[in-house]
């Protein structure tokens, strides 16, 4: 497709940058737009999918017909059959009439289903059968109807890992996989962040007529830098965000920090990073919670087992001198070990020896000394450390191998006063 008819599709539909990866998403809809295959738009959420059915509606040849945007992760699975299909009257509870769906008042026309992936199993086999005959039956008829209807869908989901899962079913994949059309994150689109943050700027500026904000160097290097996890969504949240807060016009990196946020993980600390790939692949926060809470019973139970360790040492260790030692379990699941004195070892064998009628009694006084001994142990160990940073907490919890959070706990718990 000659360069100038793109040019003047992104003027048109506003679509911003000069990446070639750009340029070729908006050639293959171009190209696609005359047919009737269906077409599959995936990336990341935020990268602008939306204007690229627009695109191949209005460059084929059904852009004087209707035109409708459906998101299928909004619209409850007990009524997305009624949504897209229509139902009878009396069909199910609240059906006081009949009603048309999507598919049918959509006919000559074009429908974009937004969040394909999150249809439900039963939807998909609806789906696949009027893409496959162009056929449908309302709920709570049966009463074949016909509808002439161009599909385009996109999501933001890996299709091929939802297959596996059996959460989307293979044959309707490749039936909407027709031509698939791959919008790149904003990342791999360096040469674009600028320019579409000083459009945002500008148009901000224009709607609240106020001066427009410009960034130093320093503040573009960092905007380029970013990993932008939100895409384009988030990178316009943030110019507007600058453009209504701050004073200043001149944007410095000091200034641009405050808005671009650190990655770190959101979840409970007793998560280790080990385990954070786990987490990623549950469906619901709910499943996470429960697997927070299993990995919490773990920790409680190896803390069990090696306090019962210790006491068994306590109550019935031999004549060997050898210096014990005691296990602390962090909140991070780092274990520190730490000797308790030569003297104190001895003295413990030789009370327990000559009071071996009673060992349950010595057995909780000796783990009330255990625990003195490894408090000031800790809180010799924290000091030591925040003292070598000069109170950095983030350096001295790096060291010690413990979250912030733990040391902040770990602080507040000692009354440490730096």
């Amino acid at each position: 497709m000659a360069k100038q008819n793109i040019q003047q599709v992104k003027q048109r539909f506003g679509i911003i940058g000069v990446s070639p990866k750009i340029d070729r998403a908006i050639d293959i809809a171009l190209q696609v737009a005359p047919t009737d295959l269906s077409v599959l738009i995936t990336g990341e959420s935020g990268v602008g999918k939306e204007n690229f059915p627009q695109i191949i509606h209005q460059y084929s040849h059904r852009k004087h017909g209707p035109y409708f945007a459906i998101n299928c992760g909004s619209i409850p699975e007990g009524t997305i059959d009624s949504e897209l299909f229509g139902h009878e009257k009396g069909s199910f509870t609240g059906a006081m009439s009949t009603r048309k769906g999507y598919f049918e008042v959509a006919d000559g026309g074009t429908l974009f289903l937004d969040e394909v992936g999150e249809l439900p199993l039963s939807t998909q086999a609806r789906l696949l059968r009027v893409l496959e005959t162009g056929e449908f039956i309302k709920v709570g008829s049966s009463v074949i109807e016909k509808s002439n209807v161009r599909v385009v869908a996109a999501t933001n989901l890996d299709m091929t890992s939802a297959i596996e899962k059996g959460k989307f079913r293979e044959d309707l994949f490749y039936r909407l996989n027709s031509v698939p059309i791959r919008i790149v994150p904003l990342r791999d689109r360096k040469s674009d962040i600028i320019l579409l943050f000083k459009k945002f700027s500008i148009d901000c500026a224009e709607k609240y007529m106020m001066p427009v904000i410009t960034l130093t160097d320093e503040a573009i290097n960092l905007m380029k830098e970013y990993n932008w996890p939100g895409n384009v969504r988030q990178l316009k949240n943030i110019a507007e965000q600058i453009s209504i807060i701050e004073h200043e016009r001149v944007i410095t990196l000091e200034i641009l920090e405050k808005y671009i946020p650190k990655v770190e993980s959101t979840l409970p600390v007793l998560a280790s990073k080990a385990k954070d790939a786990d987490y990623k692949s549950f469906a619901s926060e709910r499943e996470i919670l429960y697997q927070v809470l299993f990995d919490m019973k773990k920790d409680i139970n190896e803390l069990k087992r090696v306090v019962n360790t210790i006491m068994s040492k306590s109550a019935n260790d031999s004549e060997i001198d050898t210096p014990l030692h005691s296990a602390i379990i962090t909140q991070d699941n780092t274990t520190l070990t730490i000797p308790l004195k030569y003297e104190e070892n001895k003295k413990k064998k030789r009370v327990a020896k000559s009071k071996s009628e009673l060992p349950d009694v010595q057995d909780v006084t000796d783990m009330k000394e255990l625990s003195v001994s490894i408090a000031k142990e800790e809180k010799k160990t924290l000091i030591q450390a925040l003292k070598k940073h000069e109170g950095k907490r983030k350096a001295a919890a790096k060291e010690l191998g413990i979250s912030e959070r733990t040391l902040y706990r770990k602080i507040k718990e000692f009354n440490i006063d730096l």
